[in-house]
């Protein structure tokens, strides 16, 4: 328990947790409809009830900011699938949850991204160069947040993993972390765990380009492609 924090505090909080737990596995949203979102409904649909997500991604280019085409290509290069209208059907349910973005609610996104990500070559030249444009579209929407941490930076807290840290509206609801592995997706729900990843994050935005400058990055890569 941290200094100056009560036994009701830390009983609300837990029960603000509980109830968006409850929330997100009971949801009975669009997302059902997908099977080929299995090992992601539970993310969906916690994303779907969330104020705020802040996602550090390594080497690709976070989901709610993908075109059709990049996140196909991802898809066929990841190999989970031989059936090419499951994958067709899973890039439906991905650009499906980019409407989050907009509406009377929309979520606010900080996307940290290593350089890395914004040029791997996925799915050839045309595609990345669409992606990266969508990119640059998505970062003048006054909810979305885009930074790119240079090569030139160095070494960092982040280059073990990446993580999502998602955060609820309800007073007193903790931060949930979402943790990406090669074989699943981790799910760190304690206050030690937000705590962390939030300080993480906050650390290695310091090492990132300001807004501007990464929007000026990730266009001189477009012209590259």
């Amino acid at each position: 328990m941290r200094t100056g924090e009560t036994d009701e505090t830390v009983t609300g909080k837990l029960l603000a947790l509980a109830k968006a737990d409850r929330e997100r596995r009971k949801a009975k949203g669009w997302w059902n409809q997908y099977p080929q979102l299995t090992a992601q409904i539970e993310y969906v649909a916690l994303e779907d009830i969330a104020t705020e997500l802040r996602t550090w991604q390594l080497t690709f280019v976070p989901g709610l900011l993908q075109t059709a085409d990049y996140a196909r290509a991802l898809a066929v290069g990841n190999g989970s699938w031989d059936d090419l209208d499951e994958i067709e059907t899973f890039v439906e349910a991905r650009m499906a949850r980019q409407a989050r973005l907009g509406g009377e609610r929309p979520l606010q996104l900080w996307a940290l991204l290593h350089e890395g990500a914004v040029r791997q070559l996925v799915g050839g030249r045309d595609v990345m160069r669409a992606q990266l444009e969508h990119l640059l579209e998505a970062a003048h929407l006054p909810n979305v947040r885009v930074q790119v941490v240079p090569f030139i930076a160095g070494a960092h807290p982040g280059m073990t993993c990446a993580f999502t840290v998602v955060s609820f509206a309800e007073p007193g609801a903790l931060d949930v972390v979402q943790v990406d592995t090669s074989s699943t997706k981790v799910w760190l729900e304690s206050e030690t765990d937000a705590a962390h990843h939030n300080a993480t994050f906050d650390r290695i935005t310091r090492l990132g380009l300001a807004h501007s400058n990464s929007v000026r990055l990730i266009e001189s890569i477009r012209k590259e492609m």
